[in-house]
């Protein structure tokens, strides 16, 4: 049976936290939490680093008539990924491909609308970005994150999940300047057994999360 590591989102936030003191008060660190199970997660991080929070969002841009094929993805901020072996495997044109991650570009923005309530995105550019998620599985998502916070011009990325197989975590570690990891199981089968309470994250406790994170000044503790 699985040994659950962490009692909720917030608390494995708060041992995630601890590992990363080094950016605590830094006045050039982000915390990006992916949504919608990440942003509790990074909630706890910017509160102890004393750090602006938002969101990355990430949108998967599927292949037309085969949607669950990711031929690419859109993220916060504009940035588009591209997958070019789909794409050329499939010969998908440029127009296509245009098409199809603006469909996705509205709901991105439509989501992002909701979760920030007309504040705008952070300004990355010349940063330490630290992206945080709830876990690792295969690690597709955070590396198409990776690859889309980039796109901005962040000084460097830090890939911060409390739980990670090592796997996982070797595929990753080339692509950023950092990885931390609070616990990587030698038995891993699913980022959710390693938590009592694994429940759903809501678009609306993610809206309250970064409202909240908004007030936090840095002078506060």
């Amino acid at each position: 049976m699985t040994e659950q590591v962490f009692a909720d989102r917030s608390a494995a936030g708060r041992a995630l936290a601890r590992r990363l003191g080094e950016y605590r008060g830094r006045e050039d660190t982000v915390v990006l939490g992916l949504p919608r199970g990440g942003v509790p997660v990074a909630f706890e991080i910017a509160r102890n680093l004393r750090a602006p929070l938002d969101v990355f969002a990430v949108r998967k841009v599927g292949a037309p008539g085969q949607h669950e094929l990711a031929m690419g993805a859109i993220a916060s901020g504009g940035a588009t990924v591209t997958n070019d072996q789909v794409v050329h495997a499939f010969g998908i044109s440029p127009e296509e491909f245009d098409r199809a991650a603006e469909r996705e570009s509205a709901e991105l923005r439509r989501r992002e609308d909701a979760y920030r309530n007309d504040r705008p995105p952070l300004d990355l550019a010349g940063k330490t970005a630290l992206l945080v998620d709830d876990g690792l599985a295969t690690g597709a998502t955070m590396r198409v994150a990776v690859r889309a916070v980039r796109e901005l011009g962040p000084a460097r990325v830090v890939a911060a999940v409390p739980v990670a197989p090592d796997a996982a975590l070797r595929e990753l570690a080339p692509l950023v300047d950092e990885v931390v990891c609070a616990h990587t199981p030698r038995d891993f089968t699913a980022v959710g057994e390693w938590y009592v309470d694994f429940g759903q994250t809501t678009d609306e406790e993610v809206a309250n999360l970064l409202t909240a994170a908004s007030g936090d000044g840095k002078e506060e503790e």
